[in-house]
């Protein structure tokens, strides 16, 4: 049964952020008015350290040092919002649940960049963090774009080691027919609205494009990757699309969580709370050590 907290949760975000990408006009206007990022709480701060380069920050929350391996936290924002609360909670629970060190790459947004900006940056960011290898790599919504297309930039070479992918936006193009029918049950995205910060993000590919749509590379050889999805997010059939079109032997999991809405872990529900747990136990589970904290 769905909680009452999810309930409340849907119904404010269909107050609050439906609007934003509720037609074309809308997700431009949204687009050009992105929300700024969120500085970090305090507590976190005094454990991070900040470097600039090729037009992004990469932040670094210094962990306890225990077991191998290092975190990266790619966060969403449909390409034009900064860095949010709920991303810095997300950063926390990893940082004290795993032990880990976690790395945060602030990279370049739309419509100021396109994705080859940002790739410039993830990519002399996953340069300097190659002696941290191996990376797990976290990602919500365009966080999980990004982070899936970064696991198929790094096939084989053992610098990824696993994933978590968190209502990540798979096709750009949200062509899915199946799309359609359950942004009528998602309380915040519309594809209407989606669609342009798309093709601005795409800088001239159509957003099916491989490059920017990682449902359409390659899905072979990819880490032990877990999929965290609610059913009523505009997100989910493609990650119904994924497993589909995934390798029979793929250590792929696709957790579709009833009743929950879009980006359910980084919410302050019982199922966002599971959801963190789950994520806890997959980077646990793949980088080879116990569970410290829940």
């Amino acid at each position: 049964m769905t909680s009452w907290q999810t309930l409340v949760a849907r119904a404010r975000l269909r107050a609050t952020r439906k609007h934003r990408y509720r037609t074309v006009e809308a997700g431009l206007h949204s687009m050009a008015h992105g929300y700024p990022a969120v500085p970090m709480p305090e507590g976190l701060a005094a454990r991070a350290t900040t470097a600039s380069f090729e037009g992004g920050e990469l932040v670094t929350v210094a962990g306890s040092g225990e077991g191998p391996g290092a975190l990266v936290l790619l966060h969403g924002g449909a390409f034009i919002n900064g860095i949010q609360a709920p991303h810095w909670g997300l950063v926390e629970h990893l940082v004290e649940s795993t032990g880990r060190t976690v790395h945060v790459p602030r990279y370049p947004l739309a419509p100021a960049a396109v994705y080859t900006d940002a790739w410039r940056f993830l990519d002399a960011a996953t340069a300097r963090l190659g002696a941290e290898a191996p990376l797990y790599l976290v990602g919500d919504s365009a966080g999980g774009t990004l982070a899936l297309l970064m696991a198929q930039r790094h096939r084989g070479d053992g610098v990824v080691a696993g994933l978590t992918l968190v209502a990540p936006w798979l096709d750009l193009s949200l062509g899915n027919p199946e799309v359609e029918r359950v942004a009528r049950q998602d309380p915040w995205l519309t594809p209407a609205g989606m669609r342009p910060i798309a093709r601005q993000w795409a800088g001239g590919l159509d957003p099916a494009d491989p490059a920017v749509s990682p449902l359409f590379g390659p899905l072979e050889d990819l880490p032990p990757t877990l999929v965290l999805v609610g059913s009523r997010d505009i997100c989910r059939p493609d990650c119904d699309r994924l497993r589909a079109l995934a390798p029979a032997d793929a250590d792929l999991v696709v957790h579709v969580e009833p009743g929950s809405p879009h980006d359910y872990p980084l919410l302050p529900t019982p199922e966002g709370a599971r959801g963190r747990a789950d994520i806890t136990r997959h980077v646990l589970r793949t980088l080879g050590a116990e569970v410290r904290r829940g």
